[in-house]
Order: structure tokens, then sequence, then C-alpha cells
């Protein structure tokens, strides 16, 4: 990936790849209980070792439309909401590639089209690449290039 063949790379080298490349947005939100929304956002850049946290943080949950609840915990929020948070903490540190585990599975038609819309948004954005898994055909019909696995078999 970009010239690097990431294979080689030993845990620590790979960690390092990861933390600066790669952002995760998991079906199940995977935030942290104990952290408001805007803690949780910010996770990925003192991982970076920012010094525009707070400000970046800010923006990040402003552009998920969520700037009036930066100081709520997860439990305070809807799973719409939640996903949002997940979304940008994601794509706080510019990664590369964004890589998403059934980005609507727990959310409802309207908050699903919501977060495709800002998914999608955001990739084009921030020039991301986007992989991610999905049995939502309007999801995977809003992508470039479609990859299909039946029975353990690749389908293009």
């Amino acid at each position: 990936m970009n010239g690097q063949n990431i294979t080689n790379f030993d845990e620590r080298k790979l960690a390092e790849f990861r933390k600066q490349n790669i952002g995760i947005v998991f079906q199940s939100f995977h935030l942290l209980p104990n952290l408001t929304a805007i803690e949780n956002v910010a996770l990925p850049l003192q991982l970076l070792k920012s010094d525009k946290i707070k400000k970046l943080s800010s923006e990040a949950l402003n552009k998920v439309g969520l700037s009036s609840r930066t100081n709520h915990l997860p439990s305070q929020l809807s799973g719409g909401e939640q996903q949002r948070v997940a979304l940008a903490r994601a794509f706080i540190g510019n990664p590369k590639i964004i890589l998403a585990d059934e980005p609507t599975g727990n959310l409802d038609s309207k908050n699903s089209s919501i977060i495709i819309d800002m998914l999608f948004s955001l990739k084009e954005e921030n020039k991301t690449t986007l992989i991610f898994a999905t049995h939502d055909e309007k999801l995977s019909n809003k992508c470039d290039r479609i990859t299909k696995i039946k029975d353990g078999k690749i389908f293009q």
C-alpha cells in the first residue's frame, strides 16, 4: 500500500500503519461508554499526538450534525447519533482507508439513510477509500465496485 509491502511489517509497524492510515466504523458503534462524544472522537488524535485535539474533534462532530451533543455519553445518544460519533471518530485522522462493517446494520431505515449519505459525503470530502461489508443492496449500489462473496467464493 502506497509503495509499502505491509505483509512484512512486524506488530509495532503494523499498529503504526493502522493508526496513520485506517479508520474503522463498526456495526455496533464500539464507543467507549465512560467517554463523552467528543472524547470518543478525540481518541485517534490522541494516538496521533495531535496538537489540535479539541478543535478538530469539535469540527468533526459538527460535520456529522452533533455539535450540541459533544458532552453526552453514548448511553445518552440514540443509535443513529452513536453511529455518527463513530463516523466522526473514523474520519478524524484523515485516514487513507475507511473499513466499515455493516455500518447501518443496527439502525432503522431513516437513520440508515442518514448514515449512508454521511459516509459517502465524508468519503468524497476526505478523498478516502471506503471498503465495507454489507447486505444492504441500497448501500452497495452506491459503490464504484462490488465484490460479492457467496459460500466462500468471491464474485466480481
